[in-house]
């Protein structure tokens, strides 16, 4: 008789829980932790206390996560806010910068946009980009993580500590006009498994908060 054998037969026969009780109680087996034998109805009892403290860890994971993205939600509504209230194109993009920093904690931000835009020549958002990098804002479907730079976005920041991963946002409304670029020193901050929810909704809102001041759009 194998094992499974014996655990078909006792969920095909609970009663045999209550007519051999005795002879239950009259059996030992190991503790799980080592040590000295115990009955089988103690070695339920560790089984059932170990299983409480696994889900009472994970209730408490879910708990924290919870709170967590309550308070990134509670900051991304802050930072709408704030965009809607920018009178102008300078003043967004200085928003945008100032909230992903403060109250996101993101190391360095860059953004370019390109196709109609105002003469404002002097904002470095307004900077010439390559046909490389516009064509991969492009494509993305969603924002897109990872180590690795595109082009030459890892010449956006020099002058600070050097970044390790990044983010790329594509930023489009009927058409793709730009691209938010999040970089961090850390190389798991921007890791290419990160959940990408919110980086999705940043990209919308930052989207539709510049497109107001691009012509035609």
């Amino acid at each position: 008789m194998e094992a499974r054998d014996v655990v078909q037969y006792l969920r095909e026969n609970p009663e045999f829980f209550e007519t051999c009780a005795d002879e239950i109680a009259e059996i030992f087996v190991p503790h799980p932790h080592g040590g000295h034998a115990i009955p089988i109805a103690e070695r339920q009892i560790l089984t059932l206390r170990e299983k409480n403290a696994e889900m009472t860890g994970k209730l408490a994971e879910l708990v924290r996560f919870g709170g967590e993205n309550d308070a990134t939600s509670a900051r991304l509504h802050r930072a709408t806010l704030a965009l809607f209230a920018a009178p102008d194109l300078e003043t967004t993009l200085a928003v945008l910068t100032h909230s992903l920093a403060e109250d996101f904690a993101v190391p360095q931000v860059a953004v370019r946009l390109w196709g109609r835009v105002p003469e404002q020549s002097y904002l470095p958002e307004l900077a010439a980009t390559s046909a490389e990098v516009r064509e991969h804002a492009a494509a993305l479907d969603a924002p897109q993580c990872g180590g690795a730079p595109v082009a030459e976005t890892r010449e956006w920041f020099e002058g600070g500590e050097a970044p390790a991963s990044f983010a790329y946002l594509p930023l489009r409304t009927a058409t793709t006009f730009g691209i938010l670029v999040l970089a961090s020193p850390d190389p798991q901050r921007f890791h290419a498994g990160i959940g990408t929810v919110y980086l999705v909704r940043l990209a919308e809102l930052a989207s539709v908060a510049i497109a107001r001041f691009l012509p035609g759009m």
